[in-house]
């Protein structure tokens, strides 16, 4: 059974009889219905009601209605409102912009405005490299997207992706002070994409691609990266791989096997499935094999037009065909970042002695991670109820920290490997257990260990 999660909490407004076991009934029905309880609040109180707010964790939209329901056929209890604490802590968009300087007086404003910014221009006009020191561009950060894949939602659009790029402004803030903002396209012709992005770069110092689909994304990065004098990093291909090869660095401690004599297998071959293989062959993986809804990919494999180039040429050196679920058989690690319940215990159980297992489909992965545990020594998912989660997070705040103070230009492979091993050794020896590969998200030592390793590489490479 999936778990409750704060993401489908619910707070219930109730009134009640006001005597001694009102609020045992409550209580006793969320646990009925399986809702995790986590506060109970007296609103209102006097002899002839009591008003309580109950608020619970609950598995999804469907549960939090069954548990309103259970609440509302109580005896004598009358439910007055549900609020989803989801949207709640949404209204109103989750940014805001705030003034660094004061602008109290007609002084300030002289200075921050009209006359005395005029000067200020001026002097970029005539050295453009002033506009790191005298703009917002040394520390900003635009989040792009076009809205056609977006979490686990698809092709959703530009304007319903924009809580998610909200968010991860938000996280850019909170975990390395970076200034970011969501930049929402409505077009997923990548011809416009790049025309946009590069006439908007000037106010940035760091473009973050997002949520945009493969094989586009390739080229949108690429083409992005060859135009622009800033970095150009697709989250969704390198944040995802810098973390899954942290994650398998302090996995192989444990489990005493090296890179190079690894048998791995993959399913999803897209954004995030092409970027892991490439940073982990650059690692040292030499048998990788990557399966499609097509099975598995190797060169010169007929219908394989959306297929990345890199990945029909520079995996399975053994030329395996078959489907993924034929492909088990005596491997070491299988990464999964394609779709939920794609395989199940019986094809883990086939796998090498101490394997690994990287089910990432987001929210629901591809194996429950109970039944995988079950067989493989280690096993983790993109989820944030279970052990070993693989979150972005522990990646992209330090390495826009790191390549903004550097002042780079662009981003390298040398630097997705040192933000990758900085976030291992974060990890101490006597944490290291199979329930813990990665740092916390909340850590507070992650973010300035990966910018220092990335301004390190950044500096040397300039």
């Amino acid at each position: 059974m999936v778990n409750t999660s704060p993401g489908y909490a619910i707070t219930v407004r109730v009134d009640l009889l006001p005597d001694a076991s009102a609020t045992a009934g409550l209580t006793q029905a969320i646990s009925n219905s399986g809702a995790a309880l986590t506060a109970l609040d007296v609103v209102e109180s006097n002899h002839e009601v009591l008003t309580v707010d109950v608020t619970c964790n609950t598995r999804d939209s469907e549960h939090a209605s069954q548990v309103s329901a259970a609440i509302a056929e109580l005896p004598d209890a009358h439910v007055r409102k549900v609020s989803d604490r989801t949207f709640l802590l949404h209204l109103g968009g989750k940014l805001e912009v705030l003034p660094k300087v004061p602008l109290k007086t007609r002084d300030d404003l002289s200075r921050a405005y009209t006359p005395g910014v005029a000067r200020i221009c001026l002097a970029i006009a005539e050295d453009p490299s002033d506009a790191r020191r005298l703009t917002i561009k040394r520390n900003t950060v635009a989040v792009v997207t076009d809205g056609s894949a977006v979490l686990g939602l698809g092709n959703i659009g530009a304007l319903a992706a924009m809580p998610v790029m909200e968010g991860k402004a938000a996280l850019f803030k909170r975990f390395a002070n970076i200034d970011a903002w969501p930049v929402c396209l409505d077009t997923q012709d990548v011809d416009e994409i790049v025309r946009t992005v590069q006439i908007l770069a000037p106010v940035y110092g760091g473009i973050n691609l997002e949520d945009i689909s493969a094989p586009r994304c390739f080229e949108v990065e690429r083409r992005l990266r060859e135009l622009l004098d800033i970095p150009v990093f697709h989250d969704d291909q390198h944040g995802t791989a810098i973390v899954v090869l942290a994650a398998l660095t302090n996995s192989l401690k444990l489990v005493k096997k090296s890179m190079k004599d690894l048998r791995i297998i993959m399913s999803g071959a897209g954004a995030a499935g092409t970027a892991i293989a490439q940073l982990l062959k650059a690692s040292g993986a030499t048998d990788i094999v990557a399966y499609d809804s097509r099975g598995a990919i190797y060169a010169d494999r007929p219908d394989s037009e959306r297929t990345s180039q890199w990945m029909l040429e520079n995996t399975n050196p053994r030329r395996v065909t078959g489907t993924l679920t034929e492909g088990f058989a005596g491997v070491d690690v299988f990464i999964g970042v394609s779709a939920p319940n794609l395989i199940t215990e019986k094809e883990v159980a086939q796998m090498a002695p101490n394997a690994i297992v990287f089910a990432l489909s987001n929210p629901d992965p591809e194996i429950d991670p109970v039944l995988a545990s079950k067989h493989a020594a280690i096993v983790a998912t993109g989820r944030s109820d279970y052990p070993n989660q693989i979150n972005n997070v522990l990646a992209f705040p330090g390495i826009f920290r790191g390549l903004l103070d550097a002042g780079a230009t662009r981003i390298t492979e040398k630097v997705l490997v040192a933000a990758a091993r900085a976030i291992a050794d974060c990890v101490s020896s006597t944490q290291l257990n199979s329930s813990f590969i990665v740092p916390s998200v909340f850590d507070p030592a992650v973010a300035p260990a990966v910018a220092a390793a990335v301004q390190s590489v950044a500096d040397s490479e300039r």
